[in-house]
């Protein structure tokens, strides 16, 4: 075939090629407009450039959930083998629940300081998951529920992305800011992941009025950490579909989340966890900081990692209150079908005043939920800004895109410092225990070996020693004896209203004799020597080490 005769059968091929796939992008957004509840036509009608601009994205959207999935195991390969000794309590809970059907941070003590019910019941269930190999995996269950909850997280972006018809790159930004969130790493092993998933999913349920799918997910949520309930309300009142049907929410949510609360109450003898009065007893453990002024506390040590992890979340609060004025001065008719992405970011703004006035400590992983919420809330209304700007010639559309782009700059400069920590991470971010987990580790076994059986009280850092001892370590997250001591203190010294509500929740509480403590494991600085001394370092407090004393 000559060279003009090619030329013009492949021109012809490619039109072929060309009107054929512009045929099934047709049917395809055909197809997304109906489902979606907007008007659409049937796939003979002619479509625009704009209709086949949407159908793309809506298709390259469907990439949320596995590019989620996806942060979400890199994310745990980075940090995996640096996990923070509170995530190791939640392991160890979940491996005793696999192993012996027990809900004990120890082997044979019931106890009841696991924050996330739902987080034990998860990785403890597929913890029994991975005994078909023979022996059971916590850690390993950890990778899978990191990779699935940063999953769910790709999904709701998903609903987003086709509800408001965002650039599919902005649910990518959404994602980047909350899985790559310094404080979130570092406290992997804890419920951080679980949260930002439960509350998206809180959000799109009230966004689409399904009141017992939103309900289902409002019991998961308090299951999850019982302080989000502020967000169940907040949300809850934010959607008139919701509202109007609030007794048919309601009842699913109880429903859900009763058996395991009645348990909790009956069996383990506290409605709610005991974390509540035993954080709260801390009260000193770190100097003149608490909860409200702490963020500055890690700015001191920190201060580009703080400025980066708390940026969009400080965005978000401006956004929430440039929103919320515009609103009540003009009204606009847009609000109620914005107003659960609204309540997401009100939500953290009322989490972050009522943990100020609670007295708890400034533990990192606490401001997680609020930075998350928020963060999510800014990039979904500048999003929805910029989606809107490209429909209506009236608003600007260069202040989103250039916030946009900065937000981005934000998640990359997130990225930096989680990737400038080292890969695999030696320890993480922010970090404040006495000793490596692998160092811990080491100590937990060797300390079984040496215990054979015998009782030892805690240094003050219990879950790794807990996880690799399978050993009696004892403190107030394993002993329920110690506290029973705190909550009668509390009882005793409280306002009338708490005294009130701790005697309820502790009504069933079986308060037994103290245990028999046969040794105890300090810790002090620099290095030690001798058959019952272990040597460990800590990025943060150096070389220590433990010994371990028989009690007198």
């Amino acid at each position: 075939m000559s060279g003009p005769g090619l030329f013009r059968r492949a021109v012809s091929i490619s039109a072929t090629v060309t009107l054929y796939c512009s045929r099934i992008m047709s049917v395809d957004e055909s197809v997304l407009t109906t489902s979606n509840g907007t008007s659409g036509s049937s796939s003979d009608t002619p479509r625009d450039d704009a209709d086949v601009r949407v159908a793309a994205r809506s298709r390259l959207a469907g990439w949320l959930p596995l590019a989620a999935a996806v942060l979400g195991l890199l994310s745990f390969l980075l940090v995996r083998g640096s996990l923070t000794d509170d995530g190791y309590i939640t392991l160890a809970y979940a491996k005793n629940l696999a192993l012996h059907g027990e809900w004990a941070l120890v082997p044979g003590s019931v106890a009841n300081s696991a924050t996330s019910p739902l987080d034990v019941l998860l990785l403890g269930f597929l913890t029994f998951v991975t005994r078909i190999s023979g022996s059971a995996h916590p850690v390993v269950a950890l990778g899978v529920l990191t990779v699935l909850s940063s999953g769910a997280i790709g999904w709701a972006w998903l609903r987003f992305t086709r509800r408001f018809r965002l650039a599919p790159w902005v649910g990518l930004l959404g994602l980047v800011l909350v899985i790559a969130n310094p404080f979130l790493l570092s406290a992997t092993g804890l419920e951080v992941l679980l949260v930002p998933a439960v509350l998206l999913w809180l959000v799109v349920f009230a966004l689409e009025g399904r009141p017992v799918l939103f309900g289902a997910v409002a019991a998961l949520t308090v299951l999850t950490r019982l302080d989000l309930i502020v967000f169940v309300l907040v949300i809850t009142f934010s959607a008139a579909a919701i509202r109007k049907r609030f007794w048919v929410a309601f009842g699913t949510a109880v429903a859900v989340s009763a058996p395991w609360f009645l348990v909790s109450w009956f069996a383990l003898g506290s409605f709610i966890p005991d974390t509540l009065v035993i954080k709260q007893d801390q009260e000193g453990l770190f100097g003149p900081w608490g909860y409200f002024s702490g963020p500055m506390m890690y700015f001191l040590y920190l201060p580009l990692t703080v400025m980066l992890a708390f940026a969009s979340a400080l965005v978000g609060v401006v956004v929430l209150l440039a929103w919320l004025g515009v609103r009540f001065a003009r009204r606009w008719d847009d609000f109620p079908k914005l107003a659960p992405v609204v309540a997401l970011g009100l939500g953290g703004v009322v989490y972050y005043i009522v943990y100020s006035t609670l007295g708890v400590g400034p533990y990192h992983w606490y401001y997680v939920t609020p930075m998350v919420s928020t963060a999510t809330f800014a990039v979904l209304m500048v999003g929805i800004w910029h989606a809107e700007a490209k429909q209506r010639p009236g608003l600007n559309r260069g202040v989103p895109l250039v916030a946009l782009s900065l937000a981005w700059l934000v998640g990359l400069g997130n990225v930096a410092v989680d990737v400038a920590q080292g890969v695999p991470w030696p320890s993480p971010v922010i970090f404040g225990n006495w000793a490596s987990s692998a160092d811990y580790a080491r100590v937990g076994r060797e300390l079984g070996a040496r215990l054979q059986g015998k009782s030892v009280a805690g240094p003050g850092e219990i879950g790794t020693l807990a996880y690799y001892c399978d050993c009696q370590i004892l403190d107030v997250f394993s002993d329920r004896t110690q506290v029973a001591t705190i909550v009668t203190k509390r009882i005793a010294e409280d306002s009338k209203f708490s005294s009130l509500g701790l005697r309820i929740n502790y009504h069933w509480f079986k308060r037994n004799p103290p245990r028999k403590v046969d040794y105890r494991l300090l810790y002090d600085k620099g290095p030690g020597s001798g058959p019952d001394e272990w040597t460990v370092y800590s990025a943060a407090k150096g070389v220590g080490h433990f010994t371990l004393v028989p009690e007198r």
